[in-house]
Protein backbone atom coordinates (compact mmCIF):
# COMPACT_ATOMS: atom_id res chain seq x y z
CA UNK A 1 0.00 0.00 0.00
CA UNK A 2 2.76 2.43 0.76
CA UNK A 3 4.18 1.74 -2.76
CA UNK A 4 1.27 2.63 -4.27
CA UNK A 5 0.62 5.89 -2.48
CA UNK A 6 4.69 6.85 -3.71
CA UNK A 7 3.26 5.55 -7.66
CA UNK A 8 -0.15 7.19 -7.40
CA UNK A 9 0.85 11.03 -9.39
CA UNK A 10 2.55 9.08 -11.96
CA UNK A 11 -0.28 6.63 -12.16
CA UNK A 12 -2.82 9.57 -12.47
CA UNK A 13 -0.34 11.03 -15.08
CA UNK A 14 -0.78 7.68 -17.41
CA UNK A 15 -4.21 7.40 -16.63
CA UNK A 16 -4.65 11.08 -18.15
CA UNK A 17 -2.98 10.41 -21.06
CA UNK A 18 -4.54 6.72 -21.98
CA UNK A 19 -7.90 8.51 -22.34
CA UNK A 20 -5.74 11.72 -24.57
CA UNK A 21 -4.51 9.07 -26.98
CA UNK A 22 -5.81 10.02 -30.21
CA UNK A 23 -3.97 12.91 -31.09
CA UNK A 24 -3.75 14.26 -34.45
CA UNK A 25 0.15 13.85 -35.42
CA UNK A 26 2.77 11.62 -34.13
CA UNK A 27 4.27 14.75 -32.36
CA UNK A 28 1.28 14.46 -30.07
CA UNK A 29 1.22 11.17 -29.74
CA UNK A 30 5.16 10.68 -29.21
CA UNK A 31 4.76 14.04 -26.71
CA UNK A 32 2.16 12.23 -24.41
CA UNK A 33 3.63 8.89 -24.08
CA UNK A 34 6.86 10.15 -23.56
CA UNK A 35 5.39 11.72 -20.82
CA UNK A 36 3.78 8.42 -19.42
CA UNK A 37 6.60 6.54 -19.48
CA UNK A 38 8.89 10.03 -18.07
CA UNK A 39 6.20 10.07 -15.27
CA UNK A 40 7.06 6.46 -14.40
CA UNK A 41 10.36 6.61 -14.37
CA UNK A 42 10.85 9.80 -12.61
CA UNK A 43 8.48 8.21 -10.10
CA UNK A 44 10.60 5.26 -9.77
CA UNK A 45 14.12 6.96 -9.49
CA UNK A 46 12.91 9.76 -7.64
CA UNK A 47 10.43 8.57 -5.89
CA UNK A 48 8.44 12.08 -5.36
CA UNK A 49 6.75 14.31 -6.65
CA UNK A 50 9.51 16.10 -8.47
CA UNK A 51 11.01 13.73 -9.69
CA UNK A 52 7.42 12.44 -11.46
CA UNK A 53 7.22 15.93 -12.94
CA UNK A 54 10.79 16.53 -13.99
CA UNK A 55 10.27 12.67 -15.89
CA UNK A 56 7.11 13.96 -17.14
CA UNK A 57 8.85 17.05 -18.72
CA UNK A 58 11.74 15.19 -20.23
CA UNK A 59 9.63 12.09 -21.62
CA UNK A 60 7.50 14.96 -23.31
CA UNK A 61 10.29 16.53 -24.66
CA UNK A 62 11.84 13.44 -26.16
CA UNK A 63 8.86 12.11 -27.14
CA UNK A 64 7.70 14.92 -29.14
CA UNK A 65 11.21 14.65 -30.98
CA UNK A 66 10.57 11.62 -31.85
CA UNK A 67 7.12 11.78 -32.84
CA UNK A 68 7.78 14.99 -35.09
CA UNK A 69 10.85 13.40 -36.38
CA UNK A 70 8.37 10.50 -37.40
CA UNK A 71 6.04 12.95 -39.07
CA UNK A 72 8.70 14.32 -41.16
CA UNK A 73 9.06 11.07 -42.58
CA UNK A 74 5.44 10.75 -43.94
CA UNK A 75 5.62 14.47 -44.83
CA UNK A 76 8.89 13.15 -47.12
CA UNK A 77 6.78 9.77 -48.25
CA UNK A 78 4.31 12.12 -49.55
CA UNK A 79 6.13 14.13 -51.07
CA UNK A 80 8.30 11.77 -53.04
CA UNK A 81 4.89 9.98 -54.00
CA UNK A 82 3.66 12.82 -55.60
Amino acid sequence: MKKFKRMAPALTIVAVIGVSVGCANKTQDGALWGAGIGALAGQAIGGNTGGTLLGAAAGAIVGGAIGNNEDEKDKQKDQDND
